[in-house]
């Protein structure tokens, strides 16, 4: 609890968390504030009828009496009911409604129940300081701390840190978003991982690998010793089941087209048979859409499992709710028990997320993960890198309309100049965008607008004032907004879709991130549920297959290089894909806080973590 000494008034309350944190007899108590207590003195009665209580409370007369009589017994009111014909009643308030709410509110975010907080900062915040004292408050909960611990044990170490969204799924069959990836890495592991310093392929849960001349057959070793987070040891038959699962229908199993057989050759050792060519195959085993889950998972059903999954990774999921994620580290990891003991992930509801940028400048984003200092900003050092990937706009030539003309779509290229629109826009937008790459959009010259050009490409196209429909996603809505007003400027009409219908759009502005090299790339050709695989239509989606099929054949990376480079000049040069730009990602680090780097998704590696 904490005690609050109220202006105006000589009473010392205490606000009390009640059992099972704050209840709805607190916002009764600030219900009736609002309404009767806002222009009197703390501790100066109020004539209300009770009539009037029972209204604003919601509820009968009978049950207005008992909710008044508990509010005077946690002594936040004075009440004194009128007896007998032309008598009112009279109501005292004794807390400071500020104080009150800003402790209920805290309450409720403790609980992580942040929707909730500040929905109540929202209605009852008004004409007080509780909504920035609140969020100065929720700041300071962010950030790396060292909690000390009771006698004979260990302090933990643990990271807390917000987002402004769940992750859509922790199934790697299912997954497609970076955020969801970089937690299904702490989670789980891979057969094999990809060194993005070294370039090369490494061992993970597989010690060795192997294949036959043709590059049709794949062997992949296991190691000893490596268990799940319930104890269970790894072995080849959770292999089989995961790579079984994926082939079978899910967003990612372009991972295992081609694959003719999985078989086991006892306990850690896997065969994997392949109809054609695959010189890349052991690329695919590093993506975490390939992270190996338990066989049958471990006699849970299905629903059951995904509630709080387990796998082989440096951090098991211990708890998961609307507000909140906790993992805590695995002891038994086979690579090192991590140094952090526990990361807390506090999720905010998409509106508090606006009050946290705008107040608080806590950003909790895959574009600014800032941990905001709270001793001298200049003991802090910022981490800062080029995200791999970029935002661009993709034409949905799939469905009629004007967008099926090549001149149209090269005519909206060249009015969305993306240097300008770096310019314009700045903020983590740093490089105007040329290709899905920054080195490639480096070695690229920025010409000029040439309106003639545009004109004519226009003319060309038959544009006749059709609306084209838009959808942003919600990162990029400012930037959608640029790209209307640049295209009204040029006589086309636009309208703005919600980005729950992208599918439904003319076009679409999203991002993309490649945190590794050219699996990333197919990926986002090839998954069943990203814009470009659901936007071409199957000429050109059985023309991309084709070359990639050719590439991951390849015998050498330049010829793969060859194939996929192919593919970006031919939706480039078509207007198919408009690139827009490149971004920056940033951490702020405190000068105690050690291993700090944010790997190739733009987040932080939780395991390499450690506090001085």
């Amino acid at each position: 609890m904490r005690s609050f000494f109220c202006e105006n008034t000589s009473i010392d309350v205490f606000i009390c968390k009640r059992k099972g944190g704050a209840t709805l007899l607190d916002e009764r108590y600030l219900l009736l504030f609002e309404r009767f207590g806002k222009d009197t003195e703390l501790g100066d009665p109020v004539e209300v009828k009770l009539e009037q209580l029972s209204e604003v409370l919601y509820c009968t007369p009978r049950n207005a009496k008992l909710i008044l009589k508990k509010l005077q017994s946690e002594q936040l009111i004075d009440w004194s009911p009128g007896l007998g014909r032309g008598n009112q009643s009279k109501i005292a308030f004794k807390v400071d409604k500020e104080a009150y709410l800003i402790e209920f509110s805290q309450s409720l975010a403790e609980q992580g129940n942040y929707k909730r907080a500040f929905d109540l900062i929202g209605v009852h915040a008004t004409g007080t300081f509780a909504k920035s004292k609140f969020l100065e408050w929720l700041d300071k909960q962010f950030g790396y701390k060292k909690e000390e611990a009771g006698e004979g044990q260990h302090p933990q170490d643990t990271l807390m840190f917000p987002v402004s969204k769940p992750p859509l799924t922790l199934d790697p069959a299912e997954l497609l978003v970076s955020f969801d990836s970089h937690l299904i890495r702490q989670i789980f592991d891979r057969l094999l991982r990809f060194d993005v310093q070294q370039g090369s392929i490494m061992p993970m849960l597989a010690h060795a690998w192997s294949s036959n001349d043709s590059a049709t057959e794949w062997t992949f070793h296991l190691r000893k010793g490596v268990r799940f987070h319930n104890g269970q040891e790894l072995t080849s038959r959770d292999v089989q089941f995961t790579l079984e699962r994926l082939q079978n229908g899910t967003a990612n199993s372009w991972l295992m087209r081609g694959v003719a057989s999985i078989e086991t050759m006892g306990p850690r050792a896997i065969r994997v048979k392949l109809s054609r060519p695959n010189r890349f195959f052991d690329r695919f085993m590093c993506s975490a859409a390939a992270s190996i889950l338990p066989h049958g998972f471990t006699g849970m059903e299905e629903a059951d499992y995904w509630e709080l999954p387990l796998g082989t990774g440096a951090f098991r999921l211990i708890s998961w709710t609307t507000g909140r994620m906790e993992l805590a580290a695995f002891d038994a990891y086979f690579q090192g028990r991590p140094y952090l003991d526990r990361v807390d992930i506090v999720i905010l509801p998409g509106d508090c997320a606006l009050d946290i940028d705008e107040n608080a400048k806590v950003h909790h984003s895959l574009d600014t993960m800032r941990l905001y200092p709270h001793s001298q900003e200049e003991a802090w050092q910022e981490i800062e890198k080029l995200c791999q990937g970029c935002a661009l706009l993709t034409w949905n030539v799939s469905r009629e309309g004007p967008q099926q003309s090549e001149a149209l779509r090269r005519a909206v290229k060249m009015m969305l100049h993306p240097g300008e629109m770096v310019e314009e826009l700045g903020g983590e937008r740093v490089l105007p965008a040329f290709g899905f790459r920054p080195e490639t959009s480096r070695s690229h010259t920025v010409e000029p607008i040439r309106p003639e050009r545009i004109r004519r490409a226009l003319e060309e196209s038959g544009y006749a004032g059709e609306i084209l429909r838009i959808a942003c996603h919600p990162k990029y809505n400012e930037d959608g907004l640029w790209i209307m007003n640049r295209l009204t400027e040029w006589g086309i009409s636009t309208e703005a879709v919600d980005y729950e219908f992208w599918s439904d759009a003319d076009f679409c502005i999203s991002g993309l991130v490649f945190p590794e090299d050219e699996v990333c790339e197919i990926e986002a050709y090839q998954h069943r549920d990203c814009i470009m695989h659901s936007y071409f239509d199957e000429e050109r989606k059985q023309w991309i297959t084709g070359r990639i099929d050719e590439a991951v054949a390849a015998e050498s990376a330049d010829r793969r290089r060859k194939y996929l480079k192919e593919i970006e000049d031919h939706v480039r040069d078509e207007a198919t894909v408009i690139f827009l730009h490149h971004r920056r990602v940033s951490t702020l680090m405190h000068p105690s806080v050690r291993g700090v780097s944010l790997n190739s998704l733009g987040w932080i590696d939780f395991q390499n973590v450690w506090l001085e």
